[in-house]
């Protein structure tokens, strides 16, 4: 009997992750979609007019006391996100508008200003 509960438990947990996914996938034009992590609202891939690659991702950091959180990295070989080397974050209250912020983030940078958002201090509210 124990096993089958932890096997409709198992598949519920998948259904809850899939459903989660789902709701959350936003997709912006031109962008390359990411696997997204267990905290994140999304993650993309946004590729520069100079060719440069920088990847978008906003999570949820309330947890920690810092809202939702949109951060810009930059990618090397196509593939390989330098986590180290974030060019700037930005805070948001709601998960509402942190994912207008994240379109907004990744539009600029497709647009080629990636200099007007490192321009501003690490991070904003």
């Amino acid at each position: 009997m124990v096993k089958n509960d932890s096997a409709n438990s198992d598949s519920s947990l998948t259904d809850l992750a899939s459903q989660a996914y789902q709701k959350r996938a936003i997709e912006i034009a031109d962008a390359l979609p990411m696997r997204l992590y267990v905290l994140d609202l999304a993650r993309h891939t946004i590729i520069a007019p100079d060719g440069n690659r920088y990847v978008v991702a906003t999570v949820d950091d309330t947890r920690l006391g810092r809202g939702y959180m949109t951060a810009v990295y930059p990618q090397q070989n196509g593939y390989l996100t330098l986590v180290r080397l974030m060019l700037c974050e930005f805070s948001s209250a709601t998960p509402d508008e942190a994912i207008k912020r994240h379109i907004a983030v990744a539009q600029t940078i497709q647009k080629g200003n990636i200099k007007e958002l490192t321009k501003s201090p690490l991070t904003k509210s």
